[in-house]
């Protein structure tokens, strides 16, 4: 029990490092040029892996994905997720690789089936770990022995939900407003929202790990 106890203390505090990291990375973008010169507020984030500093992105993104697989591991050895819900945050994971390895369209030369299969990447990224935490928590949210952690991840679930309305109201409405999505918000800053309720949600589920009681039988 203890050395089980240790290997998820060992991988939630990998993963938490490695989330940690990828979010300063991702704040020096913001702060350094030439991808501080892009506007935040209409500009995806995953614009500055256009830029000459765009390595930084590929770092932080692939920093993200290695340290939410490290929880995801932390999660099982910890006996709280199976099923469904491993296959979102595996999901997860594998969108955030994808959103790296398939860079997005570049508008100077065009469209492209790399920045196609990158922006299904980000979709199925931002769907599937809210769908991952909300699976993973149902089954310990039942009854009267809910603990504080899960009942935190399911809510940083339903926020990263939440924050990914407005892209969902943009891409609806589009047939009867006629401006297209990605102009009817102001996506870069919508995206960066998600973002924060993302990687919450993912700290969120190794402070889970960390803290959960023994497995039901």
């Amino acid at each position: 029990m203890r050395n089980r106890a240790g290997a998820v203390g060992a991988f939630a505090g990998l993963g938490v490092l490695c989330v940690a990291v990828s979010v300063v990375l991702y704040g020096v973008l913001h702060v350094v040029p030439p991808s501080a010169g892009l506007d935040w507020s209409s500009r995806t984030i995953s614009q500055y892996a256009l830029l000459s500093n765009g390595w930084v992105f590929d770092v932080a993104t692939l920093l993200l994905a290695a340290g939410s697989f490290a929880v995801l591991v932390a999660l099982l050895r910890a006996g709280l997720v199976r099923g469904a819900a491993v296959a979102a945050l595996l999901l997860w994971v594998g969108g955030l690789v994808g959103v790296v390895w398939f860079e997005k369209h570049n508008w100077a030369s065009g469209p492209s089936m790399s920045g196609d299969i990158h922006r299904a990447a980000s979709l199925v990224a931002f769907l599937s770990l809210p769908a991952g935490a909300l699976l993973a928590t149902t089954p310990w949210l039942r009854g009267d022995g809910a603990t504080r952690p899960a009942r935190l991840v399911a809510l940083g679930g339903v926020a990263s939900l939440l924050c990914f309305s407005p892209i969902l109201w943009a891409l609806v409405s589009e047939p009867w407003t006629g401006v297209r999505w990605w102009r009817a918000i102001p996506l870069g800053g919508v995206e960066r929202l998600l973002g924060v309720a993302e990687v919450v949600t993912v700290l969120l589920l190794a402070w889970w790990a960390v803290r959960a009681p023994r497995p039901r039988s």
